[in-house]
């Protein structure tokens, strides 16, 4: 019986042992914050792993020809062991092609004098070319990009969509707002767009992310900021690409703070206030004044509805768009199209707020933004120019 017991007991622990989840990459990588001397790089790992970058400049030597710089996540003077990586390249060159794979070691046991690794796993660079990306390039004449939003974890809707992205070599991707229903965990980010944006074209191609409503629900939704970091620390940004400045702005919620939705943790319209001197900071750089394009991204439009976040948005934010000479706002929200005129609105420029089952393709150059809006079969819906102010 003793030796039964023993055999038993070892056959539960093999068992237990081969059941127990590979170590693997769980999702990504994926490009965020793309600049002209750098780019962060995020990507999940199934156990706690130290984790780096290999790049190189892009060439016809294999990517096994040398050893490559590695580039490591730290925090306080140390490298970072974790789930989730966020590494930085950095000192690279504008606009100019650069290859990397992504790298990471399991930790076992991590103690303060001791440390145990396991299995070192890295993205394919013997099978396959290497994930490749560009450096902006604030002088560059044109930039085109597409623009989805209120997705609401329809990945196949996403894929539909963004199918055309890495074939017609957009510089980015922009997500406007409300990718998913909430933000309850780090597998709903997977599994509502992570995952199929990774696989379509984000390891090459960055996508820049307009927080939407959505996105602002949710126990992990303070966690934004961990998987879509962005220059300024916070979920709104500004950055110029080619003959665009882009003004991305935040929102937040649509009701008021005291809605029982809300449970008493909102405070949206003090939020929205004390952006307005980020707002106004920004519209007055030489960066802003000098580009020929200036275009506010931004989830909830402050127009068509009498909801009281939209107003808030249009009390706190418009009169300083309106000033600054805006030339295009785009927003989601509403999962309706609509493409409002300047002057038809209290807009003094054309807002185009977009479906949740279009895609808005955008080419700029200095003379022009030209844009079209696409349906599920590629089909063009609307066909839009703005010329430039003289």
């Amino acid at each position: 019986m003793k030796k039964f017991c023993i055999l038993l007991t070892a056959l539960f622990l093999g068992l237990s042992a081969g059941a127990q989840t590979p170590f693997q990459i769980t999702f990504g990588p994926y490009l965020q914050n793309v600049t002209a001397d750098g780019a962060t790089v995020i990507w999940g790992t199934s156990a706690d792993a130290l984790s780096w970058v290999e790049a190189a400049p892009d060439g016809e030597d294999h990517f096994y020809a040398e050893e490559r710089p590695q580039y490591y996540q730290t925090k306080l003077g140390k490298r970072t062991v974790g789930r989730l990586h966020t590494v930085r390249i950095t000192g690279l060159k504008p606009a100019s092609f650069y290859r990397y794979r992504v790298c990471s070691r399991e930790v076992t046991e991590l103690q303060p004098y001791k440390v145990s690794y396991g299995q070192t796993i890295c993205s394919d660079v013997y099978r396959k070319k290497p994930y490749r990306f560009k450096t902006r390039d604030a002088a560059q004449q044109s930039v085109s990009f597409t623009v989805v939003n209120d997705i609401h974890e329809n990945s196949d809707m996403l894929a539909t969509l963004l199918s055309d992205v890495k074939k017609e070599q957009r510089d980015f991707v922009f997500f406007n707002g409300d990718m998913v229903n909430n933000m309850s965990s780090e597998q709903q980010l997977i599994d509502g767009f992570l995952r199929r944006s990774t696989e379509l074209f984000a390891a090459e191609i960055p996508f820049l992310f307009a927080r939407g409503n959505h996105e602002t629900r949710g126990l992990f939704s303070d966690h934004y900021l961990d998987y879509f970091p962005t220059p300024t620390g916070e979920p709104y940004y500004a950055f110029r690409q080619g003959p665009v400045f882009f003004v991305v702005m935040d929102g937040g919620e649509d009701k008021p703070d005291s809605d029982i939705e809300y449970y008493g943790l909102s405070d949206f319209d003090r939020y929205r206030a004390d952006q307005v001197a980020w707002l106004k900071e920004t519209v007055a750089s030489e960066a802003f004044r000098t580009a020929p394009f200036k275009v506010a991204i931004i989830h909830v439009p402050p127009v068509n509805s009498t909801w009281h976040g939209p107003l808030d948005i249009k009390k706190h934010f418009l009169p300083v768009l309106n000033d600054a000479g805006i030339d295009l706002m785009l927003c989601g929200h509403l999962h309706s199209y609509h493409y409002l005129p300047a002057g038809q609105t209290e807009c003094d420029f054309p807002v185009l707020i977009n479906s949740n089952d279009r895609a808005v393709e955008v080419e700029a150059t200095a003379d022009a933004l030209n844009l079209k809006v696409k349906d599920t079969k590629k089909q063009v819906v609307q066909e839009l120019t703005l010329k430039a102010k003289q």
